[in-house]
């Protein structure tokens, strides 16, 4: 019955769920306040944007992914996570650059 319940944990728990769940609606409102407020300038607010989008992505992580660098289990996990994120935007920017370059060379 108790490897039942540290699988449980290991998952997280409804604390932990409740807390990414606050911190992304925090998150996501304050850019979505930038941009309403019209007191930021075009690049403050695309630059605010962007960091908060970031943060975001680690909140998710750790609080809905449960990636951590804590345990081996959590290092393995997240090691492949984050290799799996550079193959993906190596494929998308260097697809990106090819097509780009091509358009280009056929327009000569």
């Amino acid at each position: 019955m108790s490897a039942s319940h540290d699988h449980a944990d290991s998952h997280g728990s409804v604390k932990s769920y409740l807390v990414g769940f606050v911190l992304s609606v925090i998150l996501t409102a304050i850019p979505f306040w930038m941009v309403m407020s019209g007191s930021f300038s075009k690049s403050a607010a695309t630059l605010g944007i962007f960091l908060f989008a970031v943060v975001q992505i680690v909140v998710h992580l750790k609080y809905f992914l449960h990636l951590n660098f804590t345990t081996t289990e959590g290092k393995v996990n997240s090691f492949s996570f984050l290799f799996t994120a550079f193959v993906i935007v190596l494929l998308v920017g260097l697809s990106i650059w090819i097509i780009t370059t091509a358009d280009a060379l056929m327009l000569r």
